[in-house]
């Protein structure tokens, strides 16, 4: 018989009880699309045509939206595939409340435009005390390339040669900085870089010069890098104004007693940087956003650059922002902090619930491009890594690492509220 004519009805199959709870919460045309999808494999043989129905609904999101909440049990706190920062439940309390209306670009007392996030500007200033102005744009790579655009379009950009990184997923600060129209001009070596190498590269074309932080390896051994404060009087030597620009990446706003050797946008600019660019869902525990910080005149000449239209953030993010700014912690700065004999105590009364299960040392990460090399240590629940599969693919995903046939649960990013959350999820995968 012909597969196409043993193919329920699209109506017939809308119409079945399976569907019934979709059509309520999700548009129409998103539940008929997934019974397309299934209607299609019918035509191919892969399912049964009784099974049409099951089968659209297993295409469907089972919540709201596609993305679903996952217990990050890596140990890495700052985990780029799992979205970076967990916001702090003030700020997702100020997303809930921003869904709507808002005065994010109105005076309520004049009735009229004001400018756009306003407080939460004046907030972020008053958190970097060194900065004149700020700005803030959708990420950290926008916040660079607006700087880059601004600065150096048409002219040369002086930038050493150990700096031009690349970070993950393949993407190169090189090429995103040539998309600009600058001319990148390396100066220095691999390994050591001096102030010579910058003063000597200076021209009538040098737009700017730019910094970066090497956030996600480090080299040592025979080394050498010009600081901000070196490179900051290169103007003078030039008699030209040459801005000093430095990408921090992290988005650390002050000095952090536990990253010691981590930049900070306060002490770039004070050390003399003219412009600080970073990152707001990295070390400051933010949203995803970029953050321009420095001198009124550049910040002015970024905020007034028609490309930075396509990089305005939306009032969750300002919402979102100014909250976890405002927050006296931040699950990230929870998770940096979290106390070894702690984590020690909480695996252990989650192994001890289990029939095969150790307490294991762990060594926990920044992640995010952050303190590259440094160990957070911690403890952790380790299992059969045959169950790291079966966690992740749960009612209630646990992501874990595996490291020597083990699956490691490390419990840093995970809130100790959570704890019988996941216990529960391993005894579920387990059966203990």
């Amino acid at each position: 018989m012909d597969a196409r004519r043993q193919v329920p009805r699209t109506d017939a199959v809308l119409a079945d009880p399976a569907l019934a709870s979709a059509l309520q919460r999700l548009d129409r045309a998103v539940v008929k699309a997934a019974v397309v999808a299934a209607q299609q494999e019918v035509r191919a043989g892969r399912i049964a045509p009784e099974d049409t129905a099951a089968e659209a609904a297993r295409r469907l999101p089972a919540g709201d939206a596609s993305l679903r909440p996952v217990l990050n049990a890596t140990g890495v706190v700052l985990h780029t595939n799992l979205g970076r920062a967990p916001l702090a439940p003030s700020a997702v309390r100020a997303v809930v409340d921003a869904a709507g209306y808002t005065d994010v670009e109105y005076d309520l007392a004049t009735g009229r435009r004001a400018r756009r996030g306003r407080q939460v500007l004046d907030v972020l200033r008053a958190a970097v005390p060194a900065a004149e102005d700020v700005l803030i744009v959708n990420n950290g790579a926008a916040a660079l390339l607006l700087a880059a655009t601004v600065l150096a379009a048409g002219r040369e950009m002086l930038i050493s040669r150990g700096e031009m990184v690349e970070i993950g997923d393949g993407f190169r600060l090189p090429d995103l900085l040539v998309s600009t129209g600058a001319r990148l001009r390396e100066v220095g070596t691999t390994n050591r870089t001096t102030v010579d190498d910058y003063r000597a590269a200076l021209t009538p074309e040098t737009g700017c010069v730019l910094k970066i932080h090497p956030s996600n390896f480090r080299i040592d051994g025979f080394t050498a890098e010009a600081g901000l404060a070196e490179l900051s009087g290169l103007a003078e030597l030039s008699g030209v104004d040459v801005p000093v620009v430095a990408d921090l990446g992290s988005g650390l706003l002050r000095r952090h007693p536990l990253l010691p050797d981590e930049p900070d946008a306060d002490t770039a600019l004070r050390a003399g940087a003219d412009l600080v660019t970073g990152s707001g869902d990295k070390l400051l525990g933010g949203p995803q956003a970029g953050l321009l910080l420095g001198r009124k005149d550049l910040v002015e000449r970024c905020r007034r650059a028609p490309i930075a239209r396509a990089f305005r953030v939306d009032k969750l993010t300002l919402a979102a922002f100014e909250a976890t700014l405002l927050a006296a912690s931040t699950p990230t700065e929870d998770a940096l902090a979290a106390d070894p004999e702690q984590l020690r105590a909480r695996a252990e009364k989650i192994a001890g619930e289990l029939a095969d299960a150790d307490v294991v040392p762990a060594a926990g990460a920044v992640g995010g491009g952050g303190a590259p090399g440094l160990a957070l240590a911690g403890w952790a629940v380790a299992v059969d890594e045959r169950y790291a599969e079966p966690l992740r693919r749960g009612d209630l995903p646990v992501v874990g690492r595996v490291e020597d046939g083990r699956c490691l649960l490390d419990l840093r990013c995970v809130p100790e509220a959570r704890d019988a959350e996941l216990l529960a999820a391993v005894r579920a995968v387990t059966g203990t």
